[in-house]
């Protein structure tokens, strides 16, 4: 199965490594108390996830599957390993965002700040500027909320899934400005610590004179 790079960014796009969370711009969404409520524990408990683990599965519109290893580092880092035969790899060092395809032989790179990684992977999400909530919805076992880039540098919007007992993020889906969704379920997150520096980075393999990436 091929997945393409936009799928492959829009996948990432809510990757929980928020730094500094400050007050959301509820006013701006017309959220309810309880919602604010919600979304307030929900920064609380992304701000202290400084590190962490997974696996995950990636989901297509279309309904394709494929699974990986996650690895995040706030902020700004993550690494995302697709089981073989994929062949794929993502990895963010904070600045720019790498995408390895080992079975078309390709390298891509795109600036952190072009991606709609950058909502969730700043040093400090502010979300009164910049991000809105536009709903928070309500589950048997938890809660989801849903947010979009308030400065339009990335279309689309992300929906973060939480469970409430023990408090833990399960995954996002991102819809792309054509409408089509990409999910990612995380299974079995857990927080960890002293995670390699060198997860995060990943060179470009090709000779020096092949084209570069898109950075």
């Amino acid at each position: 199965m091929t997945l393409t790079r936009r799928s492959l960014a829009l996948a990432l796009a809510a990757a929980p490594l928020a730094g500094s969370v400050a007050a959301p711009a509820f006013a701006q969404a017309g959220l309810s108390a309880q919602d604010r409520a919600l979304v307030e524990r929900a920064a609380a408990y992304l701000e202290s996830l400084k590190e962490a683990k997974a696996r995950f599965v990636q989901t297509d519109s279309r309904g394709r599957s494929i699974g990986g290893d996650v690895f995040l580092k706030r902020p700004g880092k993550a690494r995302f390993d697709y089981d073989p035969p994929s062949g794929l790899l993502v990895v963010s060092d904070g600045g720019v965002v790498s995408v390895q395809d080992t079975r078309l032989k390709t390298f891509d790179r795109y600036p952190l700040s072009a991606t709609p990684l950058s909502v969730f992977l700043a040093k400090n999400i502010r979300l009164d500027k910049g991000v809105t909530v536009t709903r928070v919805s309500r589950m048997a076992d938890g809660f989801s909320i849903t947010a979009r880039d308030g400065n339009k540098r990335t279309a689309g919007q992300i929906m973060l899934t939480f469970r409430d007992e023990p408090m833990t993020l399960t995954g996002w889906t991102i819809t792309d400005a054509q409408g089509r969704q990409t999910r990612v379920q995380l299974q079995g997150l857990q927080r960890a610590s002293g995670l390699a520096g060198s997860l995060f980075v990943l060179k470009d393999p090709r000779p020096k004179n092949v084209g570069r990436g898109k950075v």
